[in-house]
């Protein structure tokens, strides 16, 4: 079971940043340079635009909407928390998760005592995500869903980082749900938190509610800065070259997990799923950490016991996955004799 009070992440932990790190789902090919470099030089000295309005009508133009569709946000999280606590202060009692999904979803709802149900049609609010966090997948019900009265919120977290497949609702369907962006995972710069969420066409007027749930400033200068330059061409061309490097990766790092033993899921997103063959490999991945400075995600916490998810990641990292995961396993299993 998931441990709302405690939530698993990949990434950097108590023994600092791993040397090779397949724990998160950051582009592999970042940071990106031009992200990187209105970060640095973001004024920190000043406070943003409260209002953030050269930032809205950037992303607004960027995706093509009216500035007042757009809620500013702290990070994904931060916008999933406020959603929630939105849809419960307005009577909200269903919530309708993913089987296997981001943790902070269901610690939102507990947090607001939203029952998780099995139909999203008894649900107030509905989570999708697409590609799925951990599998890379898109949602079997997403269009019923979509078209559900629930309050619904689709997570696209992972649709820059998209290597095949397309979204499972259309331009119509897209324009019902919510849409929540945080690009910093496609720029590689994941410890710089800002996101943003496109409010369905016929909830344009909600967004000063939302706004008013929130901080002032919930966006820094630097968070402000990534949004904008997520927003230009610069970025987006960098981002397409990254993704057909991407693509050769883990076709690589398929073929690796192959080799291994390991069984990879199918999924479309910069990351897979793979089976460990054994039923206590997972207890190897302190060892793999500690020992060889691998980290890999395990997918327990996804109700996927002895899986794990793998970002992709480039030759030296996989070399380095390959040398470490026999000796690693072997070790053990020469200790258990």
């Amino acid at each position: 079971m998931t441990d709302l009070a405690h939530p698993v992440h990949g990434g950097p932990d108590a023994l600092g940043a791993p040397a090779h790190d397949f724990s998160t789902n950051a582009n592999a090919c970042g940071p990106c340079p031009v992200a990187l470099a209105a970060v640095q030089g973001a004024d920190a000295a000043r406070y943003p635009d409260p209002a953030y309005t050269a930032l809205r009508e950037a992303l607004a133009a960027f995706h093509a909407v009216a500035p007042a569709r757009i809620v500013v946000a702290a990070s994904a999280s931060e916008f999933i928390a406020r959603l929630t606590a939105w849809v419960a202060r307005g009577g909200g009692r269903g919530v309708w998760l993913p089987a296997h999904a981001y943790g902070d979803y269901a610690r939102a709802a507990a947090a607001w005592r939203l029952q998780p149900v099995a139909d999203a049609a008894g649900a107030d609010l509905a989570w999708l995500c697409e590609p799925a966090s951990p599998l890379g997948t898109a949602e079997p019900q997403a269009s019923a869903i979509a078209a559900s009265p629930a309050t619904v919120v689709l997570d696209r977290a992972y649709e820059p980082l998209r290597l095949s497949g397309h979204c499972s609702l259309n331009a119509p369907a897209l324009d019902r749900v919510w849409q929540l962006w945080s690009p910093n995972k496609a720029l590689g710069l994941t410890g710089v938190r800002g996101a943003y969420a496109i409010a369905p066409v016929h909830a344009a007027g909600v967004v000063p509610e939302l706004d008013a749930f929130a901080p002032s400033w919930p966006l820094g200068a630097h968070g402000e800065a990534m949004l904008r330059a997520w927003a230009t061409p610069a970025t987006q061309d960098w981002l397409r070259a990254s993704l057909a490097t991407l693509r050769a990766w883990k076709a690589q790092q398929t073929a690796l997990c192959a080799s291994l033993g390991w069984a990879v899921l199918p999924g479309d997103a910069n990351y897979v799923v793979a089976r460990l063959p054994g039923a206590n490999d997972v207890n190897h991945l302190p060892a793999l950490r500690r020992e060889h400075g691998v980290k890999l995600r395990d997918c327990a916490s996804f109700h996927l016991p002895n899986h794990v998810r793998l970002g992709v990641r480039p030759p030296h990292d996989q070399a380095a996955l390959l040398r470490a995961w026999p000796r690693v396993r072997g070790s053990d299993n020469a200790a258990a004799r």
